[in-house]
């Protein structure tokens, strides 16, 4: 990698607000946390229909005073759904940022080169990546980075006027004397840390000798056809297509396999259900997008997917991100009876906020 993205602080403040959005609904008992999650029961929601009425009247209002606009699409069996409110586009195709949404994309690429053989989930990050990490560290796994459970230390030290490559970003993580050593031992806490997915997208280039813009493209979005989605070059700051947030300032896309890609709705909808259904993943990975590690605190799967049960009990999985002025997600039930995309533009920095927004429009659409 010898191209150098810029450093924004505000990357830190957007990757503490994608895992805030799941704190209520994501938590877990005990006794579940090492169970692979059945399929949802047949009756729960099974006969509910769309309701346009109630999915537009969770988008809110400009009245309000939280939120300049908002996109919500809903998909399943019982047809389709899509609704704006006050500043985004109607076009269903209009672009955004899709934050931390990427990390579906590289987990999903890391469990193809699993299941080719070419590296495995116990690997050490240290074979991969010799002197990635201090040499006196105890080794960190590929599955423990995909599962947010490597102990990892969070971003600590930061230069403001600084850039940095991948490779120069982990070293000012694990470097940084404030952050500490990762956490060590037989169950290691579940902690959402966006380096470890800047650590798999470096993973991704070492195994396969080719970007990891190349490889998302050739594995998934050709193959699926997502024609608005892509890994954005370094420095690229304006979206190729309209945006739906056009008010956006310009964003440089370098938070890369962590927080970095584009998309819309119709693409992430299409993306989320075949990742689901199978099509992307062979049986003995795709398996993992279901099952979660001890101490899930989090609720993200061993396959690196987010796992949320909602209010009412409806399980959904799938992935929240926030980049560029958006706070966005997708989400399915498990047996693809029902699914949203959203896209929010925040005018308010209370994630209390956010959240309650975000879980009216789960209640509307599922």
């Amino acid at each position: 990698m010898t191209k150098r993205l810029s450093r924004s602080p505000r990357w830190i403040v957007l990757t503490a607000a994608s895992a805030a959005l799941v704190t209520v609904t994501a938590a877990l008992p005990a006794s579940a946390a090492a169970r692979e999650r059945p399929a949802p029961a047949a009756a729960l929601g099974a006969t509910q229909q769309i309701d346009p009425a109630a999915l537009q009247a969770s988008l809110g209002t400009p009245a309000d005073g939280l939120f300049a606009g908002a996109m919500a699409r809903v998909g399943g069996r019982d047809g389709r759904w899509t609704g704006t409110m006050g500043a985004v586009s109607t076009d269903p195709a209009a672009s955004f940022r899709i934050g931390s949404i990427t990390k579906l994309f590289t987990s999903t690429v890391v469990l193809q080169l699993v299941a080719e053989g070419r590296l495995s989930l116990d690997t050490p990050v240290q074979e991969l990546l010799p002197g990635t990490f201090p040499a006196h560290w105890q080794p960190i796994t590929v599955a423990q980075l995909i599962s947010h459970t490597s102990g990892l230390p969070r971003a600590v030290c930061w230069d403001p006027n600084a850039v940095y490559t991948p490779a120069d970003l982990v070293k000012t993580v694990t470097e940084c004397p404030q952050a500490g050593e990762p956490v060590t031992g037989p169950d290691i806490p579940q902690v959402y840390n966006g380096v470890n997915y800047f650590v798999l997208g470096m993973v991704i280039e070492k195994v396969t000798h080719h970007s990891y813009a190349h490889e998302v493209s050739r594995r998934i979005v050709r193959p699926l056809g997502l024609g608005h989605t892509y890994v954005p070059g370094w420095g690229e700051t304006a979206l190729r297509a309209p945006a739906l947030a056009p008010q956006l300032p310009p964003t440089d896309p370098w938070p890369w396999a962590e927080g970095g890609m584009v998309s819309d709705a119709p693409d992430l909808e299409r993306f989320l259900r075949e990742l689901l259904r199978g099509r992307l993943l062979p049986s003995a990975q795709q398996k993992l997008l279901f099952e979660l590690p001890r101490h899930a605190e989090r609720g993200f799967t061993r396959g690196g997917v987010q796992y949320a049960k909602l209010p009412d009990g409806t399980e959904v999985y799938g992935k929240s991100g926030s980049y560029g002025g958006s706070t966005n997600g997708v989400f399915a039930t498990r047996d693809l009876r029902r699914s949203v995309v959203y896209s929010l533009v925040p005018l308010t920095t209370d994630e209390r906020e956010i959240t309650r927004r975000y879980l009216s429009i789960a209640a509307a659409a599922f």
